[in-house]
Order: structure tokens, then C-alpha cells, then sequence
């Protein structure tokens, strides 16, 4: 996990940090070719759910708390003891079956999933329950119970950047899975899928998606 970073200026204005710049060799991944990264334990705040995204009610009820509570206590670092301000980090994805063999990209009825969104080195368990008590008061969504606080460590993984729509990823995943495999790698873990680009807004041709694959030797 990057060091916490001096957010002070010689001006005494918050100066706003961009982790997914700090951290560019996990979210800034080659378009062209897959590439090896080692990811370190990081806190996400995390929801669990089931079902096709494209028309599950649960994943858009999972999305707005993990934003909601993000986005609150963001705001709360920055304008408690930590004075320290920085751009809310990007929504991702744990996707899985339960054989594997048949995990589809093309078919997404029977995929499980895991929502969740990094916290930086400030947020701990107690600012989470106070955000969460925030939100509560003010929005409270849905699926606010469901959000918990957990670390996740990843480890060894290939990863790729893919360009435009969802559905248009079935190459993208080859790819890589050919990549990991060309290397004697075994995959493991679940496929995991960071979004940079704003799912509720971004037109599809406009998506930026890390696509990344645990795998061992």
C-alpha cells in the first residue's frame, strides 16, 4: 500500500491526491499486451451479490452504497484530523461460478459476485462506522448492511486494459488467460474487473476496464 502522502501545501490549500496515479501499475495496465503485477493487501469497503449485472436490481442497490458510503467518508477524512484529500477510487469486481469450467463472459445468469471499492491508508474500521451512520441518516440505501470492511490480497496476477463494451470482452479475457497459460501459469482466484470509466454514466464505447487474473506457477 502506498505511504500516506503529505496533502498540505505551502499555501495551507488541500492539494487532492490521485491514488489510481500513485498506484498507476495496478490501474494503468497496457491495452496491447498483458502485464505481471504483484498486488499488495489493500481495505475495500465490499458487497456480495448474485445474478446477471445487466438486470439484477441487487448489483444497482450495491453500487449506490458502496458509492454513498465511499463518498462520505471521503469527505470525512478531509475535513477531520487528517485534513487529507483525494479522489474517491474506482468501483470494482470479483466475478465467479461455482464450476469455473463454465464461466462465460457471454452468460452471466449464474455469476456471484463481490462490488467493492479500495479505501486509502486513513479510512479505518471506526471511520466506516460513522460514515455508515451518516449515510443512514441521509440517504440510507438498500444495501447499506450488506457493505462491510476488509482487507483482500490478490498477489500475483496478469492483467490487460479493455476498451469499450462489456460484452465486447470475450477477446480481451482470452488473451490474457492465453498470456498466463504461455507462461506454464494456473489460474486461481476469481476474475476481477476495475472501472475506471463510471458505469451509471459512461456511454459503452467510452468504458475503460483493467481486466485481471490471479494466477500461480
Amino acid at each position: 500500500m502506498v505511504a500516506l502522502l503529505q496533502a498540505q501545501s505551502k499555501e495551507g490549500i488541500l492539494e487532492k491526491i490521485d491514488y489510481k496515479k500513485e498506484l498507476k501499475h495496478l490501474y494503468r495496465p497496457s491495452v496491447k499486451k498483458a502485464g505481471i503485477v504483484e498486488v499488495p493487501p489493500m481495505n475495500f469497503l465490499m458487497i456480495d451479490g448474485a445474478g446477471d449485472p445487466n438486470s439484477s436490481q441487487a448489483f444497482q442497490e450495491a453500487v449506490n452504497a458502496l458509492f454513498s458510503l465511499s463518498y462520505t467518508v471521503k469527505f470525512m477524512i478531509k475535513q477531520g484530523e487528517q485534513q487529507l484529500d483525494y479522489g474517491v477510487l474506482p468501483l470494482e469486481g470479483l466475478w465467479w461460478t461455482d464450476d469455473m469450467g463454465t464461466f462465460s463472459v457471454k452468460d452471466k445468469s449464474s455469476w456471484k459476485w463481490t462490488l467493492m471499492i479500495m479505501q486509502p491508508e486513513p479510512v479505518n474500521e471506526e471511520i466506516i462506522q460513522k460514515g455508515r451512520e451518516k449515510v443512514r441518516e441521509k440517504k440510507n440505501p438498500s444495501a447499506l448492511p450488506k457493505v462491510r470492511f476488509e482487507s483482500f490480497a490478490e498477489g500475483r496476477a496478469a492483467q490487460i486494459m479493455h476498451l469499450g463494451p462489456f460484452s465486447d470482452e470475450g477477446p480481451t479475457v482470452e488473451r490474457l488467460h492465453a498470456s498466463i497459460d504461455s507462461q506454464g501459469g494456473k489460474l486461481c482466484g476469481r476474475h476481477h474487473e476495475i472501472y475506471l470509466s463510471d458505469i451509471r454514466r459512461a456511454a459503452p464505447k467510452n468504458l475503460k476496464t483493467v481486466i485481471r487474473q490471479p494466477f500461480s506457477l
